[in-house]
């Protein structure tokens, strides 16, 4: 087990560079950006269906307006994700852009929706009343217009960039404002995105008869089919949980490019549910959040509770605790990080295995036992029984179901878990027989004074953001640095985000902090921070997530790295 650790941990750059695609970063800041969307429009698309399992019959009035704005939330999702990851790619591109050259993200976002429109939409002239009139098929402007969307985006953004590297723009004299010039700048890189996606999709229909972004899903769709089936599902959460092992957000390699996918079978599920069907697919973003990742990558709800009932050790049982309420809201950094399972040879077989068994038992209960497949997207941070029982239905399978991930993933982690405790318990006895150097701890508190001392004389506000990948790790660190601030009379605000969703913002903080499983980013960050005279700092995991159990340490380790 260690000789697999070692050569993970070899080979960690190389998982590193994958995970820092900038294609694969603009797919996940793409779909990030319109969580808002996502959410909202389920919120909506719940009101409208489920009471009706209760009994009740809403009337037809409140279910058109609660479909309305589903329609045009959740039924424009495709165009809007073509806007949002041309924007977050032509970013990452001006990173590598010569100097004195950039690509205008606005304008390449507003290209890639026009692009997307192209690509999917299909014109029509049907009788309304008698009277021909002029309409457009909206099917492809969702969910299932998501691979067109990234085409568009993806072709936009390397138009673009050749326009501008080769200097194929409109030049206006110095004289015209900046806004205008800009505009007439991007007139022909715009000009020939459009066209491209034009005549693609002319193409596609002359030749095959079919709008590209059918023909794309056409094609496609047999590799997702094989992704639906027991070894798929299982390959799928085994490879989320082995990046997640090696420290790197699994989710955002392994996810990604099949978002696709997840959210479109879902959208497949609800229409076969409201058809009357029962619906069946288990590839969808709930499954993998609520059933392949029960409390986390790794399925970790259940090992809180094994390390606070069952576990001697002072650090497992103090982890347990400080860990199992994140971990029931789906944010498990602070037992992967902190416990810890990241590179640790103990946990690997379990972290591994725990998920690939949830995803094989879960789709045996949609193929076999009859469970309704998730058919809606719920909030990835509810309690897995919670986001299990709304995304199938209120189907009561599924609670049966979580009772028995609950079993089997307890029968895994325990004896990994207990090899472990007995080792740590080795450690700290022998650690409390050596004692520890009193000199050392003066001198450390002394060096923490003076950098207090010197934060306090300068009077000036601390601003700090903390990244991670999803907002949820970053909370707890903002949360406790707010707190211990307070504490320790240090004028200083925190907030909280996901990586990618800060370009807009950091000038406002003069301290960023990346989470453990954002450290990847830290090159790519060091040029815009060190420009813009921001303080970017990172930590390794347990000491990140004893942070947040700290905050009168958080704000101590933040002045010390501020007077270095």
């Amino acid at each position: 087990m260690d000789a697999i650790v070692k050569f993970l941990e070899k080979h960690q750059p190389l998982f590193d560079k994958i995970s820092r695609n900038i294609y694969l970063v603009a797919i996940k800041d793409g779909f990030l950006s319109n969580m808002p969307i996502v959410l909202f429009s389920s919120l909506f698309l719940l009101l409208s269906t489920l009471p009706a399992y209760v009994g009740i019959t809403l009337p037809s009035e409140v279910l058109d307006f609660f479909n309305k704005i589903y329609a045009y939330t959740m039924g424009l999702l495709g165009i809007m994700v073509a806007g949002t990851t041309a924007s977050s790619l032509a970013m990452s591109m001006n990173r590598r852009m010569p100097s004195g050259k950039s690509l205008n993200p606005t304008s390449c976002m507003v290209c890639a929706m026009c692009g997307m429109l192209l690509l999917s939409v299909t014109n029509d002239v049907v009788s309304i009343g008698g009277a021909d009139t002029s309409v457009f098929e909206t099917g492809y402007m969702g969910t299932k217009g998501f691979l067109a969307a990234f085409v568009a985006a993806f072709l936009t953004v390397n138009i673009y960039k050749v326009c501008i590297s080769h200097n194929v723009t409109i030049k206006l004299p110095k004289e015209v404002p900046g806004s205008i010039a800009q505009s007439f700048r991007d007139i022909f890189a715009f000009g020939f995105s459009i066209l491209a996606c034009a005549f693609i999709d002319l193409a596609s229909r002359k030749l095959l008869a079919v709008p590209f972004a059918n023909l794309v899903s056409a094609l496609i769709s047999p590799l997702f089919s094989a992704v639906d089936t027991y070894p798929g599902m299982a390959l799928i959460e085994g490879a989320v949980a082995l990046f997640q092992f090696m420290g790197i957000h699994g989710a955002s390699v392994v996810m990604s490019p099949i978002n696709a996918a997840l959210y479109g079978n879902t959208v497949t599920n609800l229409e076969v549910f409201q058809a009357g069907g029962r619906p069946s697919i288990a590839l969808t973003q709930d499954f993998t959040s609520f059933i392949g990742g029960l409390g986390g990558s790794g399925c970790t709800f259940i090992v809180p509770i094994i390390l606070i009932m069952f576990m001697r050790s002072k650090q497992l049982k103090a982890m347990g605790k400080a860990s199992i309420i994140p971990v029931i809201f789906g944010v498990n950094e602070p037992v992967i990080f902190g416990m810890p399972i990241v590179l640790n040879p103990y946990m690997f077989v379990p972290f591994l295995v725990a998920p690939m068994v949830n995803a094989i038992i879960g789709k045996f209960f949609i193929d076999v036992i009859g469970m309704n497949a998730p058919m809606y997207t719920m909030p990835w941070a509810l309690p897995g029984p919670i986001g299990a029982f709304l995304t199938t239905g209120l189907d009561l399978r599924s609670l049966v179901l979580m009772a028995v991930l609950l079993v089997v993933d307890f029968v895994i982690y325990y004896p990994f878990c207990k090899a472990y405790d007995h080792q740590l318990c080795l450690e700290e006895s022998a650690k409390e027989t050596a004692g520890t150097s009193d000199a050392d701890a003066i001198a450390a508190q002394e060096n923490v004074a003076k950098a207090l001392e010197a934060v306090k004389d300068k009077a000036e506000q601390i601003r700090v953001l903390v990244l991670c990948q999803g907002a949820g790790t970053s909370t707890l660190l903002a949360n406790a640095l707010r707190e211990g601030a307070a504490a320790k009379g240090i004028d200083l605000v925190s907030q909280s985000g996901a990586y990618g969703s800060h370009y807009e913002t950091m000038d406002q903080y003069n301290v960023i902090v990346l989470a453990p499983q954002a450290r990847m980013y830290y090159d790519a960050m060091k040029a815009d921070t060190d420009r813009l005279g921001i303080k970017l700092l990172t930590t390794r995991g347990k000491e990140y997530i004893d942070l947040t159990n700290d905050p009168e340490g958080a704000i101590d380790w933040i002045v010390q790295e501020l007077a270095k």
